[in-house]
Order: C-alpha cells, then sequence, then structure tokens
C-alpha cells in the first residue's frame, strides 16, 4: 500500500513540455529589448513563478516597470508557440494511468492561470483527465504563490486529503520548496529545464524519467 492518497501534479514541465517554449520566447523579447538575460538566467530566476511574480522579478533586474505592450507580446506569442510546438511530457500519460489504477487520486496545481491550462492541457489531450481537479495560484483561496505553501494547501483541502498523504510533482525549486513547506512528499522531475542538480534539495526526491514516477509513489 502507498504512504499517499493523492498525488498533485504541477503543469508547465511536468505534464506539459511548456517551459522550453517559454524560455525561448521570453529570451527573445528581452534581447529585442536590449535586457541582458540568457535562457540560464530566465530558468533560473522565473521558472515556476506565477505570470504576476515573473513580472515583478522581471521588472527589478531589468530596473524599469514592464508596460502592457511587454505583456502582450509576451501573451501572444507565448501562446503562438504553445499551440505550435507543444506536446505532453513523453511518459506521462502512462504514469498517471499507472498511479490512478493503484487508487490514487490525481489533480493539477499549477502557477500558470485556468485560461493557459485550458490551452496547454487541452492541447496535449490531458485537460479531461484531470477536469475538476485542476489548481491555478490565480484562485482566490491561494493567497500567495510558489514558493509559499498556499496553492498546494488549497488543492489537497479541495482533495479532502492531508497534507502529509499527499505526494507533489515538481520541476523547479520553487515548487518543491512550496511542497516541502506545505508537509508533502516532493518529486522533482528532472527532465524539464532545470538539471537534476538544482532541484536535490533535503527532502527531495529526484528522478529523470516519468517511466519511474509510478514505483516511487506507489512504494
Amino acid at each position: 500500500m502507498s504512504r499517499f492518497d493523492l498525488v498533485i501534479f504541477d503543469c508547465d514541465g511536468v505534464l506539459v513540455d511548456s517551459e522550453r517554449l517559454v524560455v525561448r520566447v521570453e529570451a527573445q523579447i528581452c534581447a529585442e529589448r536590449g535586457w541582458p538575460l540568457t535562457e540560464d538566467d530566465i530558468i533560473r530566476e522565473f521558472v515556476g513563478l506565477s505570470d504576476a511574480a515573473m513580472r515583478s522579478r522581471l521588472s527589478e533586474l531589468v530596473g524599469e516597470p514592464l508596460d502592457d505592450a511587454w505583456h502582450d507580446e509576451y501573451t501572444a506569442r507565448s501562446r503562438d508557440a504553445l499551440e505550435r510546438e507543444l506536446g505532453a511530457v513523453p511518459g506521462v500519460a502512462h504514469a498517471i494511468d499507472a498511479i490512478e489504477a493503484a487508487g490514487l487520486a490525481t489533480c493539477v496545481a499549477s502557477s500558470g492561470s485556468h485560461d493557459k491550462m485550458a490551452l496547454t492541457l487541452g492541447t496535449t489531450g490531458l485537460y479531461d483527465r484531470f477536469a475538476g481537479r485542476i489548481h491555478s495560484a490565480t484562485d482566490p483561496e491561494v493567497v500567495a504563490g510558489k514558493p509559499a505553501p498556499d496553492l498546494f494547501l488549497h488543492a489537497a483541502s479541495h482533495m479532502g486529503v492531508a497534507p502529509e498523504r499527499c505526494a507533489v510533482v515538481e520541476d523547479s525549486p520553487f515548487g518543491l520548496t512550496a511542497a516541502l513547506t506545505a508537509g508533502m512528499a516532493p518529486f522533482g522531475f528532472a527532465g524539464s529545464v532545470i538539471p537534476a542538480d538544482r532541484l536535490a534539495i533535503d527532502g527531495v526526491t529526484v528522478f529523470e524519467s516519468m517511466d519511474e514516477l509510478p514505483g516511487l509513489v506507489l512504494a
């Protein structure tokens, strides 16, 4: 019997392979505006944050407020890249099947908005699998986004599961820290844009392929 009743999945970089696409778009826009931020800088500073938190941090780094034109351009170009190129993370559908077949519940908890997840999960055929169990940092119950624990605690409460019976699958240090603070068991997926060594936080189980995940959470 597993020590978990619920597996909470982050969306970007865990269910859908979107981080690479969005990081590329952000780096291109920064270069066009003369802001000296590389893809590595963007991965380190922004992956795992909500759009609002990312916008605030970017403004700090470049030393100027971000106008609405920046937000509109970022949103439009990111959406275009996702619509044209997005795929599911390899092996994730099989991993979800195995976890649910063993009797564990699943849900999504993401820094992204519901509109964004409707696009990304819908494009990859995963939306219907989680319909009614999709939680966002933009939900009114979530006071603070990752690395605060609010989002994961909100998801667990909605699912009726105690935090200590939850596993969280994340691909960023911000998300893993949120899971630890929530009293949940964090599993760091190193198959996205952040390497395994940066996910190796005390208390985190790091893995590199979704084929490994069912064995880890069902052990």
